[in-house]
C-alpha cells in the first residue's frame, strides 16, 4: 500500500513537472496564454528587413507596445511590408515617428523599435509610417568594410 501511494505521488509530481515546462515554453516562445488586447494596425515599408518575423515585439523606449501582424512584399515597390498590431491603449504616438528593425540580445531577435516624432497628429488604424530604418545587416558592414580597406592600400 505504501509503494503504491509514493508511486502515485512522484507520477503527480512528473505530471505538474512537464505541465510547468510546457507553460514556461509557450511565455518564451511568445504564444500567451492571454486574451488578446484591443489594438489597432498600422504599417511601415522597408528596404530590408533581414530576419525579422512575424509576432516580433514592437517597442517605444524598450516597452513592448505591439507585435508583427504579417510581413509581405510590396510588388509594385520591391520592398516589406510590415503589419503591426500597436496596443489600443498607446494612442499617442505621433505620424512623423520612425521606426526601425532592432537586434536584440546576442542571439540576434529581430524587433521593431519606434522613436517618437513631435507632430500633433496621431496614427490611427491603417496609418502608415513613412520613416522607415532597415535593418543593419552584418554582412554587408563586414564586405563594405573589407573593400573599401582594400582600396586604401592602393
Amino acid at each position: 500500500m505504501r509503494s503504491k501511494r509514493s508511486e502515485l505521488m512522484v507520477g503527480c509530481f512528473i505530471v505538474l513537472g512537464v505541465a510547468a515546462l510546457v507553460y514556461l515554453a509557450v511565455q518564451v516562445s511568445g504564444l500567451a496564454f492571454s486574451s488578446k488586447k484591443d489594438t489597432y494596425q498600422v504599417v511601415a515599408r522597408f528596404d530590408d528587413i533581414a530576419g525579422l518575423t512575424s509576432r516580433a515585439k514592437v517597442s517605444i523606449a524598450g516597452v513592448a507596445v505591439g507585435n508583427v501582424e504579417s510581413i509581405t512584399f510590396d510588388k509594385d515597390l520591391y520592398m516589406a511590408l510590415v503589419t503591426m498590431n500597436i496596443d489600443s491603449d498607446v494612442n499617442n504616438i505621433p505620424t512623423d515617428s520612425s521606426i526601425a528593425v532592432l537586434t536584440s540580445g546576442l542571439l540576434g531577435e529581430k524587433y521593431l523599435g519606434i522613436s517618437i516624432g513631435a507632430d500633433d497628429e496621431m496614427l490611427k488604424n491603417g496609418s502608415e509610417i513613412y520613416d522607415t530604418q532597415s535593418a543593419l545587416v552584418l554582412e554587408t558592414l563586414i564586405s563594405q568594410f573589407l573593400f573599401k580597406g582594400g582600396d586604401s592600400e592602393k
